[in-house]
């Protein structure tokens, strides 16, 4: 059998991509909203207690927030595909005849002939009848569910390590190099991760990371300014 290289024929192809958009969010997330935070109190105060309260109070409430709202969606998501696979579960055991030649149509609608379409339905059907049914009517593979609990901790891993970079960027330099030194690490860290989401899903790379490293000198210009602006009327 020939495989092409490059093209998703491996199973569980629907996990791996479920981790990795959770982990290439995940990570975004916590670069640019710990960065944006961190850079904003910075602008304000050289304190390092407040910098590393700030930091870990974003670190921390951010990763549980995308660790519950990745678990929340996902888990909908799940209920969906259950519920789908059920009905059609039963659709099978009540009407048979007619669940059989709906597959028939469906692939003879992808261009099969008649009695070719029927032949494959029809060996489908005493193979697997609830998998070809699935797998053809609604796209789901019942053995690679989406699983709330794997996206959760990927997001929240990824959130944590996105976010330890700005917390230590903007704590390791003496303070007149902190924010310079942020602003590099962080546009730096955010067209990677663009390039790396982008290559493995099969897309223009640099038009990804174009978008996150203009987003993110967006946010943290906004908040450094806002910083400023407060440290220097004395409100903080």
């Amino acid at each position: 059998m020939t495989v092409h290289q490059g093209e998703p024929h491996a199973a569980k192809m629907g996990q791996r991509l479920n981790w990795l958009r959770a982990g290439v969010l995940g990570a975004n997330d916590g670069i640019v909203s710990v960065a944006a935070l961190v850079v904003g109190v910075a602008g304000a105060t050289t304190d390092n207690a407040a910098l590393l309260t700030a930091g870990l109070a974003g670190l921390v409430g951010g990763a549980v927030s995308m660790a519950l709202g990745e678990y929340v969606s996902v888990s909908s998501q799940r209920d969906s595909e259950r519920a789908l696979i059920a009905k059609e579960r039963e659709e099978l055991r009540t009407m048979p005849r007619e669940e059989l030649a709906e597959l028939t149509a469906l692939y003879r609608d992808r261009g099969l002939s008649e009695a070719t379409a029927q032949k494959v339905a029809e060996e489908l059907t005493a193979h697997d009848a609830l998998s070809a049914h699935l797998e053809v009517e609604l796209g789901i593979d019942q053995d690679d569910l989406v699983n709330p609990w794997h996206a959760a901790l990927s997001s929240a891993v990824a959130f944590t390590l996105g976010a330890l970079l700005p917390l230590l960027a903007i704590l390791l330099p003496p303070p007149e190099w902190r924010i310079p030194v942020t602003f590099a690490a962080v546009l730096l860290a955010l067209a990677a991760t663009g390039a790396v989401g982008a290559v493995v899903g099969g897309s223009a790379p640099v038009r990804a990371s174009v978008r996150l490293v203009v987003g993110g000198a967006l946010a943290l210009l906004a908040t450094w300014l806002i910083g400023t602006l407060l440290g220097t009327t004395g409100i903080v």
